[in-house]
């Protein structure tokens, strides 16, 4: 067990306890012990989600063709958490997240109501040849504008570097690993 449980710590990061736990709850098995360790980030997260954020690092990522950047801000509680070296890889993730995707918003909550709007209509329009009930067709526009919401909004695409994880996922783990509140505040992206 103690070989698993090293394993596990390598591969995600988090405590020795946190990964004996996991595996014990999980049986002994390595992809309910993961999702169990998930789940437990999201319920940290939830549980920190309150408190303040007042410390932080600008992460920058630069693509190696000169053309693609990205900046994020992201906050954390401590200065100690934020000149972690671990910390910083973890913002520069997120960095090249952004450089690799294009997400428009951070959350879905900041979508403006305006950008639903035109997304209805384009929505709308590429459902109008579907000939269907009005509950199928109701439930294939919800279905395409939560798509279109994920694609756009940062916390709900998946991680480039782990397709089984959301951002907002990633986010939790280290919300969980770190032992701190961690927000993304902002970002932006360029392009030449």
């Amino acid at each position: 067990m103690t070989e698993e449980i090293k394993k596990l710590r390598d591969q995600t990061g988090m405590s020795v306890m946190a990964c004996k736990k996991a595996l014990e709850a999980a049986g002994g098995d390595w992809e309910k012990a993961l999702l169990f360790l998930r789940k437990e980030g999201k319920r940290v997260a939830e549980k920190k989600s309150g408190r303040s954020v007042a410390e932080g690092v600008i992460g920058v990522y630069k693509h190696s063709n000169q053309r693609i950047g990205a900046l994020v801000e992201v906050r954390c509680e401590t200065d100690f958490v934020a000149k972690n070296e671990e910390f910083q890889e973890f913002v520069h993730n997120i960095a090249m997240h952004i450089a690799a995707t294009a997400p428009r918003f951070v959350a879905p909550e900041d979508i403006p109501e305006e950008t639903l709007a035109e997304l209805r209509i384009v929505v709308n329009e590429e459902v109008r040849t579907v000939q269907k009930p009005a509950g199928v067709m109701t439930k294939i526009i919800e279905g395409k504008m939560e798509r279109y919401k994920k694609a756009m909004t940062l916390l709900e695409q998946e991680y480039i570097k782990d397709q089984n994880l959301t951002v907002g996922e990633y986010v939790n783990e280290a919300i969980q690993k770190f032992g701190e509140n961690i927000r993304i505040m902002r970002f932006a992206r360029f392009e030449i």
